[in-house]
């Protein structure tokens, strides 16, 4: 068994669409029509047939509950993995994401 799809509270698919993909990188696999919503599920670009990620929307009013309060206790929703932390933090800087906390030397890390 292994994991297929998962998904992140979104509070605008448009814009998240637009971060994942313009900012972090994300390759969209899926982007389908859902009521007034849409499937829109991402994938890293160096494993196109792996897990998906789900832009979901936070219409919910328990989703909208789960997610501020997720944030506001600063627990990730998710994680993602990058070859050169440093690098990327780097880049990530330079396209204008804000970072809560500085990067963290952990004790085996370079």
């Amino acid at each position: 068994m292994k994991i297929i799809v998962t998904s992140i509270f979104v509070q605008d698919q448009d814009k998240a669409l637009e971060f994942y993909t313009e900012t972090l990188g994300f390759v969209k696999k899926h982007d389908v029509p859902v009521g007034e919503f849409r499937w829109i599920a991402l994938v890293s670009p160096d494993e196109q047939d792996g897990t998906e990620l789900l832009l979901e929307p936070n219409d919910h009013p328990a989703a909208k509950e789960f997610q501020k309060k997720i944030s506001a206790d600063g627990i990730p929703a998710t994680m993602f993995n990058v070859e050169d932390i440093d690098n990327e933090y780097k880049r990530l800087l330079g396209h204008g994401v804000k970072f809560t906390m500085e990067r963290q030397k952990w004790a085996n890390s370079p």
